[in-house]
């Protein structure tokens, strides 16, 4: 199975200015200059993370999701990144996944940040996303969604794995890097998968800092870039199938996950009184 070419852009996103994104993120993508396979932008990329969603949501198919489908056809790569989406009345943080050929699907962001009262502006998202893109089975996840393992959870079942790699889009603030950085790596040692996470760097419209260490971590939790700053950075990795699958044969953990994926499937556990005894 082939190889998987992963682009990983760190930029800075100008607050609420989705011209100005577009514009500087087409810019960052001209200088890559070598062969690639998905190109991974920072969660809310055309706007950074606005509570805001009754000025900047976008209409399904709207510009943001034309510009994406453009890019994709003319760099021949798949692109992944979310912005603000209305659908139906609701609005939704949406990750799209574009393909070359326009296709695409999307994944509603599921845990919302509820320090930043992101719950009281967007709807949540009710599923989650696998697809397969070149031989390669691939989660989508978002920002907030990397502290809950169970949303997460990789499964193993006669000899096949959910996912090979996920994807996790962000604007994580730099005074949490350290949790990021951790949990990123624990979340690829415990699914036995890649975990590719793209966060924005600098300061956005609340004040905060942004420091990216934005970054691909291998099955064992090992990061496959050294020395980050919070700088802007377009760096293609290339990940491995084959290395994949041999440490899992050599390391099969799946074999003895628990069947279930949530405590709330788990016939013995009751949320109100807790564990049921015998």
């Amino acid at each position: 199975m082939q190889d998987l070419r992963i682009t990983l852009i760190q930029s800075d996103l100008k607050w609420e200015d989705k011209g100005y994104n577009l514009h500087h993120l087409s810019s960052l993508m001209d200088s890559i200059t070598q062969p690639t396979d998905i190109i991974v932008l920072p969660e809310m990329f055309t706007t950074a993370f606005s509570m805001k969603p009754e000025f900047f949501a976008e209409v399904v198919g709207g510009e943001s999701l034309m510009w994406m489908q453009e890019q994709s056809r003319n760099r021949q790569a798949a692109i992944v990144g979310s912005f603000m989406v209305k659908e139906q009345g609701d609005y939704f943080n949406r990750l799209y996944f574009v393909k070359p050929d326009s296709s695409y699907e999307y994944y509603d962001k599921r845990h919302l940040f509820r320090m930043g009262n992101e719950q009281e502006h967007f709807s949540q998202g009710q599923k989650p996303l696998i697809l397969d893109y070149k031989s390669w089975k691939i989660q989508t996840l978002i920002c907030y969604d990397l502290r809950f393992p169970v949303w997460a959870k990789n499964q193993f079942q006669d000899g096949n794995y959910a996912y090979d790699a996920c994807i996790l889009v962000a604007n994580w603030p730099a005074v949490r890097s350290q949790v990021w950085k951790t949990l990123s790596s624990a979340r690829a040692i415990e699914n036995q998968a890649y975990w590719i996470g793209v966060n924005r760097i600098g300061k956005d419209g609340n004040g905060l800092e942004h420091s990216g260490d934005s970054n691909i971590w291998d099955a064992k939790g090992e990061s496959m870039i050294e020395n980050i700053n919070d700088n802007e950075f377009v760096k293609t990795l290339r990940i491995s199938k084959s290395e994949l699958d041999d440490f899992r044969s050599k390391f099969t953990v799946g074999l003895d996950w628990d069947p279930s994926t949530s405590l709330r499937d788990h016939p013995s556990y009751d949320f109100a009184q807790g564990p049921r005894g015998e």
